[in-house]
């Protein structure tokens, strides 16, 4: 059996790749080494609330074209992100705003909390910020930085911020409105029915494998030669693709624990809570059926535990410091010689990437294919 691309990966990239070639009369051979499709936006029904397996997804764009695409496969909800944070006994409305402001300090009106926020940054006397902590007080001030910022960060990056470079916070959102719509892009919404469907759609008519990890693939085929094919699109870690032979790219990990309540029909009232508070393991709290405006008996939680990374575990956050950046830089030199093999995804690109720009790179990708 020919094909005219072997994909590497059954998630949004690569379905959204493996489908731009087939309706162009390409043929698509899509490997996966996780036993479902969707990747990281897969969700599974439990108590027929569909459940984010892997940490709260929220679709979001200002492209009206890729919200165009998107919409093709899956009606949207009309679902706005309004995390909520709990530091200690207090409880703060995100992004910060003048929810949080007037709930931090009593303030009433935007210049109020201008004139809060303003103060205590003048009173820190900081000149130019030589680590995180540094930088978010130079932007937010002591009270929002301790209360919200610090804790969290700590936790994501697992390590102190004073430890952490200046750069991973290159600014911070003030918003002096009333507003908790956490994102600024002008469309927004869940999947109704889950992500999964999405993906499903995208490869429909498409050869798939799961369960099968492409090295293992390709010893099995220079044995049985069952499968041949003209190209690779590789969307697993680039480093591991080249044998780490430059040296290892960084990433934190996360670990999820998923706990089904047949008795409770609403555990926190909201999607997402942030926990802010170092003390506490977890970032965050998901409650599954608020992303669909759920009503069915129980619920579904997921607490979300930031986790070193080290081989074999699951990357989720490059981290791009300078080290690694130039290390990326190594490994996209020798990608760039090759002739039949393509990188793509947050993986095979070492960048994070919102949902709607893996998408548009897809899409990129294929145009230039064609």
């Amino acid at each position: 059996m020919y094909y005219d691309y072997l994909v590497v990966g059954a998630g949004l990239f690569g379905a959204v790749f493996a489908c731009e070639m087939k309706k162009h009369g390409k043929t698509c051979l899509v490997i996966d080494k996780r036993e479902h499709i969707a990747g990281n936006i897969y969700t599974e029904k439990v108590l027929g609330i569909n459940v984010h397996k892997y940490g709260a997804h929220i679709f979001h764009t200002s492209d009206k074209r890729i919200w165009d695409y998107v919409n093709q496969y899956a009606q949207f909800n009309r679902f706005v992100n309004s995390p909520v944070a709990i530091y200690k006994n207090e409880l703060y409305n995100l992004p910060f705003n003048m929810n949080t402001f007037s709930k931090m300090w009593g303030v009433r009106t935007p210049a109020q909390a201008k004139e809060k926020i303003e103060s205590q940054i003048a009173g820190l006397n900081i000149g130019q910020p030589s680590n995180l902590e540094e930088q978010a007080l130079s932007l937010v001030g002591r009270d929002v930085y301790e209360k919200l910022i610090k804790g969290y960060t700590e936790k994501q990056w697992g390590k102190d911020c004073k430890d952490l470079p200046a750069f991973i916070i290159k600014r911070l959102p003030l918003r002096f409105t009333f507003d908790n719509n956490y994102f600024n892009d002008l469309y927004q919404g869940i999947p109704v029915g889950g992500y999964t469907s999405i993906v499903e759609k995208l490869l429909e008519g498409i050869d798939v494998r799961t369960g099968t990890q492409y090295r293992a693939f390709l010893k099995e085929n220079e044995l049985s030669k069952a499968v041949s094919f003209g190209k690779v699109l590789y969307t697993g870690m680039i480093d591991e693709y080249y044998d780490y032979r430059l040296g290892t790219l960084e990433y934190r990990s996360l670990c999820f624990e998923e706990e089904l309540l047949s008795e409770c029909d609403n555990y926190q009232g909201n999607a997402v809570v942030n926990y802010t508070e170092r003390e506490i393991p977890y970032t965050r709290i998901i409650e599954h059926k608020h992303f669909e405006f759920g009503t069915q008996q129980g619920t579904v939680i997921t607490r979300e535990y930031p986790a070193e990374w080290k081989p074999q575990d699951e990357p989720y956050y490059p981290v791009n410091d300078a080290r690694n950046d130039e290390l990326f830089k190594q490994y996209e030199e020798l990608a760039h010689q090759e002739e039949n093999v393509l990188f793509g995804g947050r993986l095979g690109q070492y960048k994070y990437y919102d949902m709607d720009k893996v998408i548009a790179q897809a899409l990129a990708m294929a145009e230039e294919q064609l």
